[in-house]
C-alpha cells in the first residue's frame, strides 16, 4: 500500500472510456476500484479481481473519487455524485483543461470535500509502453490533499509531477496541445502521407499525429473550446501561417496560388 496514505483508501472511478480504462490499468495494483459508467463497462479479465462495477452511490462514497468524464459533462456528473459524497473525501478530475473544471468543481462540490485538478499529459496511445517518466500536472483547488496525491504519483507510478495553477496550465496547454491537435487535424486530411522517402523530423511529426488522431471528439472540443487561452493561440497560429505563405509567394521563382 502506498505510504502516503494512513490506511488503504477506497477509490471510485466515474467514467470508463479509453482514459478511464488507462487509469484503472495503473491504479488497480494499488487500490480496489469501484467503477461507474452509464454504459456498462467491460472490465478485462486481467483487471476483474481488483475492479468492481458499482452505481453512482458506490462511487460517490469512496475516499477518492476520480472524474474521468468529458469536461462538458462535469456539471451533470457532479450533480449526480453530490448526494453520495462523504466529508473528508477527495475529488479529482483528469480533464485536458483546468480553469473551467476547477471553477465548476469549486462551485458545485460540497465544502466538506477536497478538490484536486489533474491533467495526465499522456493518453492511451502515448502510454502504450507504460507511464513511468510521463508528465502529470497537479492543480490544488481546495484543501490540502494535493501534496499526498503528488507524492503517490511520483513514488508509486513514477510520474513526473508538476504543481501548477489552473491558469498557468491552460496558458501553456493552449500551445502544447492546441497547436499539436491543429497540425494533426490538417495532416490527417492530407493523407495518404509518404512512408518510404521520409526524414527523421517528418517521421516524428507523423508519430505525434498518431498519438492524438483517435482521441475522442470531446477531447478536441475541450482543448479548443474550453481552454480560455486557446482562441488567442489559434488566431496567432493561423495568422503566422498565412504570413509565412504570403512571404513565401513573394520570393522569385515561387509558384503563386491560382
Amino acid at each position: 500500500m502506498p505510504s502516503d496514505f494512513n490506511s488503504p483508501p477506497t477509490v471510485g472511478l466515474m467514467g470508463f472510456g479509453a482514459f478511464g480504462k488507462l487509469i484503472a490499468t495503473h491504479l488497480h495494483m494499488h487500490f480496489t476500484l469501484t467503477v461507474y459508467d452509464p454504459v456498462a463497462p467491460q472490465i478485462s479479465p486481467s483487471l476483474s479481481s481488483r475492479i468492481r462495477n458499482g452505481d453512482m452511490a458506490a462511487v460517490g462514497c469512496c475516499d477518492i473519487v476520480i472524474l474521468a468524464v468529458p469536461v462538458g459533462e462535469l456539471p451533470h456528473a457532479i450533480r449526480s455524485l453530490r448526494p453520495h459524497l462523504r466529508p473528508g473525501s477527495i475529488v479529482v478530475d483528469v480533464g485536458s483543461v483546468k480553469v473551467k473544471p476547477a471553477k465548476v468543481m469549486e462551485a458545485e462540490l460540497p465544502s466538506f470535500v477536497d478538490i484536486v485538478g489533474t491533467h495526465p499529459l499522456f493518453g492511451p496511445q502515448s502510454a502504450r509502453d507504460g507511464i513511468r517518466g510521463r508528465k502529470i500536472a497537479i492543480c490544488p483547488v481546495r484543501g490540502n490533499a494535493a501534496p499526498r496525491i503528488a507524492a503517490f504519483l511520483r513514488r508509486a507510478l513514477g510520474l513526473r509531477v508538476f504543481i501548477t495553477t489552473p491558469e498557468e496550465h491552460d496558458r501553456e496547454a493552449a500551445v502544447a496541445q492546441g497547436v499539436t491537435h491543429l497540425i494533426a487535424k490538417v495532416l490527417v486530411r492530407m493523407e495518404p502521407l509518404p512512408k518510404r522517402l521520409t526524414t527523421a523530423s517528418f517521421d516524428l511529426l507523423v508519430q505525434a499525429t498518431a498519438m492524438v488522431r483517435y482521441d475522442a471528439a470531446s477531447v478536441f472540443l475541450a482543448i479548443e473550446r474550453d481552454n480560455p487561452y486557446a482562441a488567442g493561440v489559434r488566431d496567432r497560429f493561423f495568422a503566422l501561417a498565412e504570413e509565412t505563405r504570403t512571404n513565401l509567394e513573394c520570393l522569385p521563382g515561387i509558384n503563386r496560388r491560382r
